[in-house]
């Protein structure tokens, strides 16, 4: 019996409701399901040094363009300064981006009384509103008193046995990876939950460190009081994180901006090692701490400083224990914003710019505080490490081998005249101009913005 068409449209429309694979094979139906589903492109900004780039002023520039712009990894450990219309805001826990008006998404290891703290000191500044933009991933880790004190403990300890320290910034950050690693530590989503199971495990997280440091004392109810105190006040502003990100990614098109915190050089894999954070602060640290297949990275902007700047112990080759330090340092102001530690300071080191363009890929960066450099006769730069006299192709992995390193550098003349005022590449002296082009030219990477001032006026787009 002859079957007519309109059957053979049903059962072909059956057998595609069943097997949707079917109705992909054909090459318009892809076409049409890629349309349907398009996926948008996140913007990452990374540091490419050691931190203290000025990844905030950048981020901010971003976030007045940007729907969502989200942290990823890191805790209070990161510092970031934003100055909008004359005032300066600190930021710790909070993304830079929380000053603009619109979704914000934080995925990190949290310390519930230092994010409050921070939001009601940055709110006597100005800042409105966060509690409604501000959004926490329920499988945030949370970072507890004690895993600060635990943090000062195991430095100290490290300068009795080893006569040297990390340089940690006491926040408690490592025990709290330390914890994640271990899987025993303790997330948002366990707070919300059932309190009474979440103050059990709680006790037991307490009782297993202070087997550990024996002099570590907790008021265990006091603080679990406090944290529950906490928890309700967070829970309006919690999600589940993953299918945010999802929705986000797959819904109506978005503008989406993610923040690293620290930088390249201070990755827990990559980075100057053991003298590193805890986190993953490369461009993976934006996969694995938010939860966005890597399919979705977009623009990677690469933050730098005109010259290079680095907290704590650890292997500094370019550092200039001179009066040229002392100069960046002062006129740089470089002093660490959540420590308040000086920063040591030297040339720009192109060997590091490179090998974190090798692990991040980007496509753009950003040299803030060119400025700074406007006093200087000469301005050197390092291009290469020597060993025995030797050029090494590669960034060193040991650290006792990075200590014997000898830079080779290249030398510019200064040029001598105040850059602060300049708001386009032609305002700036051709001497100035040669220097970043020899940048630029080195790593392999277009510089999207120059900045030369604190502000947000003060960063020079280029393209």
């Amino acid at each position: 019996t002859p079957v007519s068409t309109s059957t053979v449209k049903r059962r072909l429309r059956d057998s595609a409701n069943k097997k949707p694979y079917l109705r992909l094979a054909n090459k318009k139906n892809r076409l049409r399901w890629a349309k349907e589903h398009r996926w948008n492109k996140v913007t990452v900004v990374l540091g490419a040094q050691w931190g203290d780039e000025g990844k905030g002023k950048v981020v901010d520039l971003l976030a007045t363009e940007s729907d969502l712009v989200c942290r990823c990894q890191g805790g209070n450990n990161a510092g970031h300064t934003v100055v909008v219309e004359g005032k300066e805001y600190d930021f710790h826990l909070l993304p830079s981006g929380i000053i603009n008006p619109k979704s914000i998404c934080n995925g990190v290891v949290i310390h519930l009384p230092g994010l409050f703290e921070e939001a009601e000191n940055n709110e006597k500044k100005g800042l409105k509103g966060w509690e409604k933009r501000l959004i926490v991933s329920d499988r945030a880790h949370l970072v507890f008193d004690f895993h600060q004190v635990v943090d000062g403990i195991q430095e100290t300890q490290r300068q009795a046995t080893e006569g040297k320290i990390i340089g940690t910034t006491k926040k408690g950050i490592g025990p709290t990876y330390a914890s994640k690693a271990s899987r025993i530590g303790l997330r948002v989503c366990d707070l919300l939950g059932d309190f009474k199971e979440f103050s059990t495990k709680f006790k037991n997280l307490v009782k297993q460190y202070q087997s550990m440091y024996s002099s570590l004392t907790v008021d265990t109810e006091s603080q679990l009081k406090k944290l529950k105190e906490y928890g309700e006040r967070l829970r309006p502003m919690v999600r589940d994180g993953v299918y945010y990100m999802y929705e986000a990614l797959h819904g109506p098109p978005k503008r989406i901006l993610v923040e690293g915190a620290n930088a390249a050089l201070l990755d827990i894999d990559f980075g100057t090692y053991p003298f590193v954070t805890s986190s993953n602060c490369t461009v993976g640290g934006a996969c694995t701490g938010l939860g966005i297949p890597p399919l979705n990275i977009g623009e990677v902007y690469g933050v730098s400083k005109a010259y290079t700047t680095r907290v704590g112990i650890g292997a500094f080759p370019t550092e200039q224990l001179n009066a040229t330090g002392e100069l960046l340092q002062t006129r740089g102001h470089e002093v660490g914003v959540t420590t308040g530690r000086k920063r040591r300071c030297g040339w720009l080191d192109l060997v590091i710019l490179k090998y974190a363009h090798m692990i991040n890929g980007f496509t753009a960066i950003a040299l803030t505080k060119l400025d700074i450099l406007d006093v200087l006769d000469e301005i050197k730069v390092g291009v290469a490490y020597k060993i025995n006299g030797k050029r090494i192709p590669h960034f060193p992995a040991n650290m006792e081998l990075l200590h014997k390193v000898e830079v080779e550098y290249e030398t510019f003349p200064g040029w001598k005249s105040d850059t602060s005022a300049a708001r386009k590449w032609n305002n700036l002296p051709q001497k100035a101009q040669n220097y970043i082009r020899f940048v630029e030219n080195h790593i392999g990477v277009p510089i999207k913005w120059v900045g030369v001032g604190k502000s947000r006026e003060c960063m020079i787009q280029m393209f």
